[in-house]
């Protein structure tokens, strides 16, 4: 049985891109999200159109590279980029949705919102058709597992999806500075979980991720006898 490759191991290309181009597609859009497993804060996602006539080098999935590489791509890819579009789902939006639909939904607004429109896009493991949806998605497309790993326009997406995140989140440490947003962004590190033991979550958190809704005070607390 063959071993399920980490998406370490892979090397980022546009092997994907190419196949695409083969077939007659040019403006192929890439799509990718961040924040999906954060307990505080929105969802992120980005889509991407890149220019195959300015390669950026070092595009990758946005897990491998520093804040700092991260800081510098992202300029260059909005630069060079024949279109780009990133969106947000908040904290609210994410417990109604779920964490799955609100990623799939950010990655479709992302992706509507290009302009010039893809006719060909890549996906990070996420399908656009939902499985009750006949009609499927309109524009052609190619859900890639560890995408942002392999292929050169999820990767772009996912810089875009997580610099954007990523600011937004130092943003809300201004606010919220008791859960040390700027040092964790929001994921549930050892420095985020005393945060929530000590003081409980505030509006920005998921409250439907387990996690926080183990420091949520009951709606009606019991008020029996001790």
């Amino acid at each position: 049985m063959a071993r399920a490759l980490d998406s370490g191991e892979y090397t980022c290309t546009r092997i994907f891109e190419s196949q695409a181009e083969r077939r007659g597609c040019r403006l192929i859009a890439g799509c990718d999200e961040a924040g999906r497993g954060a307990l505080l804060g929105p969802l992120y996602a980005a889509a991407v159109i890149l220019d195959p006539a300015k390669p950026i080098p070092g595009v990758d999935d946005s897990k491998k590279l520093s804040a700092e590489e991260r800081a510098e791509l992202a300029p260059e890819i909005r630069a060079k980029a024949i279109a780009y579009q990133v969106v947000a789902i908040d904290a609210a939006l994410v417990d109604a949705l779920n964490v799955y639909q609100a990623s799939r939904r950010a990655m479709i607004e992302a992706l509507q919102s290009l302009d010039p429109a893809p006719d060909f896009i890549l996906t990070d493991a996420m399908p656009l058709s939902a499985r009750d949806d006949a009609a499927g998605f309109p524009i052609p497309y190619r859900s890639i597992i560890h995408g942002d790993a392999r292929s050169v326009s999820i990767a772009a997406a996912s810089i875009l999806a997580k610099v954007s995140r990523d600011a937004h989140l130092e943003q809300l440490d201004r606010i919220y500075p008791q859960y040390q947003l700027a040092k964790n962004k929001g994921y549930g590190t050892p420095d985020h979980f005393a945060s929530l033991a000590r003081h409980g979550p505030c509006p920005e958190h998921r409250r439907t991720f387990q996690p926080v809704k183990d420091y949520l005070l009951p709606l009606f607390p019991f008020a029996g006898n001790p």
